[in-house]
């Protein structure tokens, strides 16, 4: 793909859309980037722009800026109904995401992995894994370093380990990976899909170039990620917790299983209680990695020490503190319905729930059987408040808190000893926070103030 000379206008001056500019410019293009907020909000990223010889547009799109161009390339947050990128799309200007720019430049092959939840988790692991096993891997996308940012330390005979998200997926036209993994589809950025099934599709384009020489994981006990084995050119392995399946990994008699042909004997790769993560949910992580780690390669011995060897990942049921008998955990990635469930299963009763941020167009009354089996209160924040509180009404005790801080006080003093205060939002964090790291990293805050009234612990 040929950039020098080209004029580039990159949408959206995030951490991705910072990293494409850049690598634009220094591959010769004319980059041009255009961002909603204004120059002070942008303030500190425009110096070193400017100094690359990069134009910057604040405070709002300019149609004119986007026809004048040659590419326009889109960062994961900027939705594609956007006005401006709908008209210029009519002209027939091509437009593409960060990671499909990056996907024509990366060395190497690619591990990447999808779905609603756990794909931080499992991505981590997945790297680490193939560190322990002696490939060269370098670990990036929706977890923190932007996929373009890898393309220069990329080689040939490495692997890229890629969390990918729906946002990334939509814009995607040859991005093909060898190894795809969908961990789980639950309903969830229906404010930004518009429905379930275009969800759906955006995660389904995570195999849409695979060959019959690649290799999909899916999750068997998930019945929307099961359905895209019909539609898979690819060779698919299967993953469960509940069942023995032909290939993949699988739980029996309490052993994580892997077997690469239906016709082979399947190989234990590590016992099930030496996964130092808690819940069900990261039982099937661990499935997914181990599955994907076999086709990368690795070999059992070398899985089995990074899976024991690893620790939970920030903001993912992170273990904060045990203040007066009363453990905290942070969950602030559980942006959706299904994260919170997930988080709130991990533990069998006693739990002090806080509920809340900006609404996805979501259904909380899917929460309300496991609310009332394990959670004695709910702690509503942010803008979803009342919403929350109308659709699990009855189903247990709710505080209407409004902030984190005034959450974090209550459920506090509600706890007794052995039992858990839990962020587990179910929401996004963009009506009170920068982004769900922020939300995390507040909440810890708010505990570890608290710990000087009683014990302390690391994770």
């Amino acid at each position: 793909m040929e950039l020098k000379g080209k004029k580039v206008l990159v949408v959206g001056l995030g951490k991705s859309g910072l990293a494409a500019a850049l690598f634009l410019r220094r591959r010769g293009a004319q980059v041009t980037v255009s961002d909603v907020r204004s120059a002070e909000a942008l303030a500190r990223d425009i110096p070193a722009l400017l100094d690359e010889g990069i134009m910057v547009e604040a405070g709002g799109h300019g149609l004119l800026t986007f026809r004048r161009q040659d590419l326009i390339v889109v960062s994961p947050g900027v939705p594609l109904d956007t006005p401006e990128l709908v008209q210029v799309k009519k002209f027939g200007l091509p437009i593409m995401g960060e990671l499909e720019l990056a996907a024509r430049f990366l060395k190497g092959k690619t591990l990447a992995i999808t779905g609603s939840n756990g794909k931080t988790t499992t991505t981590s692991l997945c790297g680490e894994i193939l560190a322990e096993g002696g490939l060269p891997v370098q670990v990036g996308g929706n977890i923190g370093v932007p996929v373009i940012a890898l393309v220069d330390t990329s080689q040939e005979g490495g692997w890229s380990v890629l969390e990918v998200s729906s946002f990334q997926l939509e814009t995607t036209e040859e991005f093909h990976p060898q190894i795809a993994v969908i961990l789980n589809i639950t309903p969830d950025h229906l404010d930004r899909h518009g429905s379930f099934a275009n969800y759906i599709a955006a995660k389904e384009r995570i195999f849409a170039n695979q060959t019959a020489d690649d290799a999909l994981v899916l999750n068997a006990d998930d019945d929307a990620a099961k359905r895209c084995a019909a539609r898979a050119k690819s060779r698919v392995f299967w993953f469960s917790r509940k069942c023995i399946v032909r290939q993949g990994a699988f739980v029996h008699e309490g052993e994580i299983l892997f077997r690469a042909d239906e016709h082979e004997a399947a190989e234990v790769v590590l016992k099930v209680e030496s996964i130092p993560l808690k819940g069900e949910h990261n039982v099937e992580n661990v499935l997914a990695a181990v599955c994907a780690a076999r086709l990368a390669g690795v070999a059992p011995e070398a899985i089995r020490s990074a899976v024991e060897k690893f620790t939970a990942v920030e903001h993912r049921l992170e273990f904060v503190a045990r203040i007066n008998g009363v453990d905290y955990y942070n969950d602030s990635k559980a942006t959706n319905v299904d994260a919170a469930m997930k988080a709130v299963a991990a533990f069998p009763s006693g739990v002090h729930l806080i509920l809340g941020g900006k609404d996805k167009n979501s259904d909380y009354t899917l929460m309300r059987e496991l609310l009332e089996s394990r959670v004695k209160a709910v702690y509503t924040i942010g803008a979803a408040a009342e919403k929350i509180e109308g659709q699990i009404k009855g189903a247990v005790p709710a505080v209407h808190a409004e902030t984190l801080d005034a959450a974090v006080a209550a459920a506090a003093e509600a706890a007794q000893p052995g039992e858990v205060v839990l962020l587990a939002p179910a929401c996004s964090s963009f009506d009170q926070f920068e982004n769900y790291e922020h939300r995390g990293r507040v909440f810890k805050e708010l505990v570890l103030a608290r710990s000087g009234a009683g014990e302390r612990k690391s994770a």
